[in-house]
């Protein structure tokens, strides 16, 4: 009698873990449907709307040579249409402004590098955060006042870190340093060849901005701010603010081909 009650009372404290971690798996889907439901997608898979072209040597939304387009639900930065590359560096702008908010972007350089391009660019592009809005450059700027999250891909044969720092008329502080460098190594591995890389940003305003890699924090910066030498720069400091605490968000064409086939956004304040 005693056995048989001890095997009622195992069969009952049995049924109410499992009951218990069901329960809690149930509520942990939950959460993270909720959580993935929360991210927008800045790119529709279909075309170019809600995004702005500017291409260094042409008027805003020129796409000259179709730089930037979208093919079987890719957005890609092409040079077929190119003859040679003559200093035409482009950035596609989305058309809102953010300041608090997570960004992830799946890319993966292809192809050969378009003839003319600058060494320093092979398999160079990236993501421009914080960016001064592309009304406000000029026809001939190359770059957007901007702090980029840059991609690099390997080369076949020599490490080369992707997510690392460049600062078109900006600064930043690292580990309480003021940084006045251009750019910035990350601690990431090198990724070789076309294969698909994910690449997010955290961004909190004008404190910190943390790069991830495939999952992996590689950099961490803080108080990104303009640089009061930049002539460029100087144009967009008001009553002394150098701080930048939002901006627009651009993808990069330095003359390397490169696919996008992922760009979302998870708001955080």
């Amino acid at each position: 009698m005693r056995q048989s009650l001890l095997t009622m009372n195992q069969w009952r404290c049995l049924l109410w873990t499992l009951f218990i971690f069901l329960l809690s798996a149930s509520c942990a889907v939950r959460r993270d449907s909720a959580s993935n439901s929360r991210w927008i997608s800045l790119f529709n898979g279909k075309n170019l709307d809600g995004w702005k072209v500017k291409i260094a040597g042409h008027e805003l939304n020129d796409n000259y040579g179709n730089t930037f387009r979208v093919e079987n639900g890719v957005l890609k930065v092409s040079y077929d249409q190119h003859d040679k590359f003559g200093g035409e560096f482009g950035h596609l702008f989305y058309k809102d402004k953010f300041s608090h908010y997570r960004l992830r972007v799946e890319y993966r350089f292809v192809g050969e590098q378009c003839p003319g391009g600058p060494d320093w660019a092979f398999r160079n592009s990236g993501i421009m955060l914080h960016c001064q809005s592309p009304e406000s450059m000029t026809k001939a700027q190359s770059f957007p006042v901007s702090i980029e999250a840059q991609f690099l891909g390997g080369n076949g044969k020599d490490e080369r870190s992707t997510g690392n720092l460049c600062t078109p008329g900006t600064h930043v502080v690292i580990s309480g340093e003021l940084v006045t460098r251009h750019c910035t190594n990350s601690r990431s591995k090198t990724y070789h060849g076309d294969q698909w890389v994910t690449m997010e940003v955290e961004v909190h305003g004008d404190s910190t901005i943390k790069h991830i890699v495939n999952g992996e924090a590689v950099l961490e910066y803080e108080k990104p701010q303009l640089d009061e030498s930049d002539a460029d720069a100087q144009k967009l400091i008001i009553s002394g603010k150098k701080l930048l605490r939002e901006g627009y968000i651009a993808l990069q064409a330095e003359s390397h081909p490169i696919e996008f086939r992922k760009v979302e956004i998870l708001i955080l304040k």
